[in-house]
């Protein structure tokens, strides 16, 4: 006799513009140009999650990475025009793929009263991937932006937000994203 079937609904996804950040990472010339797989697409794309974030109030905190041959003096470390900073908006600096190792983000964010962070970032299996595992680890939901994140391998793109972020927290498009914070 076969089991039955018990189908769970999923609960309805929602955000709190009040307790959300947005986390924009490596957005930076050099490392999209090298290392997304559609350089211009996830750059409109990243823009379009900014403007509607911003359209809500939702914070937005850049985090670049600094060292090694990202030299501040470099001109090609610095963000991507596409997706430069709002007057305001702040810059983090990091050392380390994730966001939270080398940084005080974790204090900031809870200094804000943030527990919800949505992430974009290039590389999905470097920045997105060491930041979304600490999040977790660290009592944060993540949100993850599949279409303003990019790897320069596709297929590990594909496998990360497919089958590994959804098991961390909530995976969406960038218009379902827009679409979300028009209500939040």
């Amino acid at each position: 006799m076969a089991e039955p079937v018990t189908r769970i609904m999923a609960e309805p996804v929602t955000l709190d513009r009040h307790t959300s950040a947005v986390l924009i990472m490596d957005f930076q010339i050099r490392i999209v140009n090298n290392f997304a797989s559609d350089p211009q697409g996830v750059v409109e794309r990243a823009a379009q999650a900014l403007r509607g974030a911003r359209h809500a109030g939702i914070p937005v905190i850049y985090v670049v990475h600094r060292g090694g041959l990202l030299r501040a003096d470099a001109p090609d470390v610095e963000v991507h025009p596409g997706v430069a900073p709002a007057s305001g908006e702040m810059v983090v600096t990091k050392t380390k793929p994730g966001a939270f190792s080398t940084t005080g983000l974790d204090i900031m964010l809870r200094e804000m009263g943030v527990d919800t962070i949505i992430l974009m970032g290039v590389a999905t299996s470097g920045c997105v991937l060491s930041t979304i595992r600490w999040a977790v680890d660290i009592n944060y939901k993540p949100f993850v932006l599949v279409d303003a994140c990019s790897d320069p391998d596709p297929e590990v793109h594909r496998v990360l937000t497919e089958k590994v972020y959804p098991r961390q927290g909530t995976v969406l498009t960038t218009q379902a994203f827009c679409r979300l914070v028009e209500r939040a």
